[in-house]
């Protein structure tokens, strides 16, 4: 019982978003390396561990607000099952583990991964209470996993894949948290206190501009010099998918009220799926079919 409530601490549903460090070994056309490919699925790995460490330590910080919640009373550590002893164990174990691996794939890859944990142990304790500060340093954990990604295999990410890796998490992040404020209304302040802080025309305001800016961004990547030299000069072809990818995704947030859990929500709406499996297709045969 109890492994199983380290595991369900650590959040494997949350795993999805460490598919980010895939980004440049796909762009840098590298996937067809079976050496750097298997060093991608390590710090994959890695990642998930890293991250799962840090979902246990969250939870030993907020299990007394979270006994007061609806839903989150049940976790393990808020309801009990789970001792504060034996899971801040668990994360210093898991944490251990994770960075010896990590430093034995190469030091920069290390440092990224140490970086990436620390930032969001101090977000944990501190930043999370922060207004602003919290998306940003959420959206930040997401290009330090794209970073992550490229220092494993030893290749330079284009800044704008950067750019838009933040644009894109800033996106989902802040439409969570207007899910958050317009689900729990006057019980906003109980699930989160930085709630308090903003309000629906605050963050639509805040979505419309890293909205365009997201759109802008990828648009400007694909045509971008050195990406059409060295990765493709086809890649423009794929910016409908991303395009329909971002309205359906604020179709689902503004008329569907959704949005809470961005991992569920990707992978239970199927035209939302489509389009991604599809922009997945077409990047692998443009990357393919090119010089």
């Amino acid at each position: 019982m109890m492994f199983f409530d380290i595991i369900k601490t650590m959040r494997p549903r949350q795993w999805t978003k460490n598919l980010f460090v895939f980004a440049a070994l796909v762009f840098s056309r590298r996937f067809l390396e079976p050496g750097d490919t298997l060093r991608v699925l390590g710090s994959f790995i890695i990642f998930c561990v890293l991250s799962g460490a840090v979902y246990i330590i969250n939870d030993i910080v907020d299990r007394e607000k979270d006994r007061r919640h609806e839903l989150k009373r049940t976790r393990p550590i808020a309801s009990g099952r789970l001792s504060c002893g034996t899971a801040a164990l668990f994360a210093a174990v898991l944490a251990a583990a994770a960075f010896v691996a990590a430093f034995s794939l190469g030091r920069s890859f290390g440092v990224v991964a140490a970086c990436y944990f620390a930032l969001m142990i101090v977000y944990s304790f501190f930043l999370k209470h922060v207004v602003i500060v919290d998306v940003l340093v959420i959206a930040s954990g997401f290009v330090l996993r794209a970073a992550a990604g490229g220092c494993v295999i030893h290749v330079v990410i284009s800044p704008w894949l950067l750019i838009c890796t933040i644009l894109i998490a800033l996106f989902m992040v802040l439409s969570k948290r207007r899910h958050e404020l317009v689900l729990l209304e006057d019980n906003a302040a109980k699930h989160r206190r930085t709630l308090l802080e903003y309000s629906p025309y605050l963050l639509d305001q805040m979505i419309a501009v890293v909205t365009s800016s997201t759109v802008m961004a990828y648009a400007l990547y694909t045509m971008w010099p050195r990406t059409i030299e060295e990765v493709s000069p086809y890649l423009y072809l794929t910016i409908p998918f991303v395009l329909y990818g971002i309205f359906r995704y604020l179709y689902l947030v503004h008329q569907k009220e959704k949005g809470g859990s961005p991992e569920r929500l990707l992978l239970s709406d199927m035209p939302l799926m489509v389009d991604i499996i599809l922009w997945i297709i077409a990047v692998g045969v443009i990357l393919s079919i090119s010089n």
